[in-house]
């Protein structure tokens, strides 16, 4: 079954908690201070769209497609990345909150994190290759076979990252953060020269 296309139309203020997001290819489209929260965007496809002020905590994402997507100053509290379709998903986060967000086993590499709140998300199995997390809080992130190769953390904080059970060669981070690699060994980092 083919969906309708809408393509470069705007979608300004609009509550989708009451009134559906009618199921369509969105494409060049763009959704600015939009109400998404716990609104059924199952089997939707967004196409080179952006959300900018949209609240987006815990929307129904059962085989979503997301591809090339940014999401600006968005909150996405409880977010199922792993519920969307993995064809092509890729997206970018800027000022955005991903509290207690879900990206179990998904492939996206060389996605952009900046100034993104990121605390008790999931990357179990992510493959985060060339991924960057630019000024990004990690606090209880769980990082578990996770594939870091090339990531850049070096203004990331907040992390936890067990060397031993993720992949993360020539991943970079800063001299202040190597602490995070360290912590499964119970040491004490001295500070002082």
């Amino acid at each position: 079954m083919s969906l309708p296309l809408i393509t470069s139309q705007s979608f300004e203020n609009t509550d989708y908690t009451t009134v559906s997001l009618p199921k369509a290819e969105y494409e060049s489209c763009t959704f600015t201070n939009c109400d998404f929260s716990n609104a059924h965007l199952s089997h939707i496809v967004f196409l080179d769209c952006t959300f900018t002020g949209c609240n987006l905590s815990l929307a129904k994402l059962s085989e979503t497609a997301f591809r090339d997507v940014m999401f600006k100053d968005c909150k996405m509290l409880g977010f199922k990345f792993n519920h969307c379709h993995p064809f092509n998903l890729s997206f970018s986060f800027e000022n955005c909150n991903l509290t207690h967000a879900s990206f179990y086993k998904t492939k996206i590499k060389k996605t952009r994190f900046k100034n993104i709140q990121l605390t008790e998300t999931d990357f179990t199995e992510c493959d985060l290759t060339e991924a960057i997390f630019e000024h990004c809080d990690l606090s209880g992130v769980t990082f578990d076979n996770t594939i870091l190769t090339k990531a850049d953390l070096t203004t990331a904080y907040h992390y936890t990252i067990d060397p031993e059970i993720n992949r993360i060669k020539k991943a970079r981070f800063a001299l202040t953060g190597v602490a995070g690699l360290l912590t499964k060994f119970d040491i004490v980092i001295d500070h002082k020269l």
